[in-house]
């Protein structure tokens, strides 16, 4: 499988250079003029990593970043900027930024930016894929736990024995790849999945 990456900047001789240089890195680049534009072509999953100007016209950058954490879409973006803004490249890295560099841009800085958001994009993928095996049994058992539920109160809740419980319960961390209550809790988060007795 080929890396996608979406390019996303206003200058077009420097979109014209960057997407040369990921293309002979091996990268499936996809360019756009505009963050407007970017967001209107977008898939419904992540699929790539994103390198997106900060200051744009029209929406900018951070201002995109933002509408994709509110539409809950985990898409692992560097940032570029013509300037060093300390208070820009804070917000961008608490919402979730991979990186945040000046232009120029180094050639290696960006290459190494974007394969770790390639590595992210192919993780949430495989994530998705062992999610998408659970029985609508052990989705339902899921919720129960990230809820913080005992399995006595989960077989109570299901009509079932605790013993039954324990076996799913079992099923679903063996095929998510984890161990641990927190681990499934932080796995959850990132597939958007919600406690039971909260919101879908």
């Amino acid at each position: 499988m080929t890396d996608k990456v979406y390019l996303v900047d206003d200058e077009p001789d420097l979109r014209r250079a960057l997407e040369r240089l990921l293309q002979a890195e091996g990268f499936k680049v996809e360019s756009h003029a505009s963050a407007l534009d970017f967001l209107a072509r977008l898939p419904a999953e992540a699929d790539g990593c994103v390198v997106m100007d900060l200051a744009m016209s029209g929406l900018d950058g951070l201002e995109a970043q933002q509408r994709l954490v509110t539409a809950a879409t985990r898409w692992p973006i560097v940032f570029l900027t013509g300037h060093g803004d300390i208070r820009s490249s804070v917000q961008a890295m608490k919402a979730g930024a991979i990186d945040f560099l000046t232009k120029p841009v180094k050639a290696g800085e960006l290459l190494a930016a974007v394969r770790a958001g390639a590595a992210q994009v192919r993780e949430a993928a495989e994530l998705r894929q062992r999610f998408a095996s659970l029985t609508p049994r052990e989705r339902e058992i899921m919720r129960h736990v990230i809820a913080g539920r005992l399995n006595k109160m989960i077989a109570m809740d299901l009509g079932t024995t605790e013993q039954t419980i324990k076996v799913h319960r079992s099923r679903v961390m063996e095929k998510l790849g984890i161990r641990s209550v927190a681990a499934l809790v932080s796995v959850a988060q990132r597939l958007g999945v919600t406690p039971t007795g909260t919101a879908s």
